[in-house]
């Protein structure tokens, strides 16, 4: 690291958990968003000014006016453009020493497949249930972390599956096809700053991943009531009927 990059990652490096080996580490790595609406914003901000060395951001749509109450990687410039192109501006212009790869458009089993396999670890920040259960049988085929994050009104959660640890239960052990939810923002609405209290902890559990700082949250389903600011968790064990991550073929 030049002396540059040292004082832009100082507050991080300084942290003993973390220190040049870590940042190293954290420079190194190649994580995978899957959305760039009101999750996959804060997270990509968050990772691109914490040093993850490449971004691969994945989304298919355009930005709107309504996305600017939350989806805050957009700007009021950025209004119908591609959502992929608006947050590589900006995130370039917060950190122009990382890497980012635009995939603007909906990716085949078979992209998804190939961009997991290169990456340390996936976000998933998407509404798509259909695309949820595509990302998530790659993470299991190639034991790659996957940091999932939902919000809708006023109520989030967060959950890490460790396909690397033999133990996690994966996506498709908590939630079936039948049960893709018949409400989405655009129709129950949602707080925005919830979205960036849900963003914000996916990204701490990247960076977690990545450069070891502590045990990460797979296996517990985290669920906040911003309403009355309460936290709780649920223990979510692997399925062994799972047709995914289970015994059955």
């Amino acid at each position: 690291m030049d002396d540059s990059t040292l004082l832009r990652y100082n507050r991080q490096i300084m942290m003993p958990a973390v220190g040049i080996e870590g940042q190293q580490k954290i420079i190194d790595a190649t994580v995978f968003i899957v959305g760039l609406g009101g999750l996959g914003s804060p997270v990509a901000m968050y990772l691109a000014s914490s040093g993850i060395g490449h971004l691969v951001l994945n989304d298919f749509d355009a930005v709107d006016l309504s996305n600017l109450q939350r989806q805050i990687v957009h700007t009021t410039g950025s209004v119908d453009e591609p959502k992929v192109e608006s947050a590589i501006r900006t995130l370039t212009a917060l950190n122009p020493e990382i890497r980012l790869t635009g995939l603007n458009r909906k990716l085949t089993r078979e992209e998804i497949f190939e961009q997991v396999s290169n990456a340390d670890v996936v976000v998933d920040a998407t509404d798509n249930f259909a695309i949820r259960f595509a990302i998530n049988q790659a993470c299991v085929e190639t034991r790659t972390p996957l940091v999932s994050g939902a919000a809708i009104r006023m109520e989030g959660h967060l959950i890490v599956y460790r396909a690397d640890l033999d133990d996690s239960a994966c996506f498709r052990c908590l939630y079936s096809p039948d049960d893709e939810p018949n409400e989405r923002c655009s129709e129950t609405g949602v707080l925005g700053s919830l979205c960036g209290t849900i963003g914000s902890l996916q990204a701490t559990e990247v960076l977690k991943i990545i450069a070891n700082l502590g045990p990460s949250k797979y296996g517990k389903l985290v669920l906040f009531d911003a309403a009355l600011a309460e936290w709780q968790e649920v223990r979510i064990r692997k399925d062994a009927l799972c047709p995914v991550c289970g015994n059955m073929p």
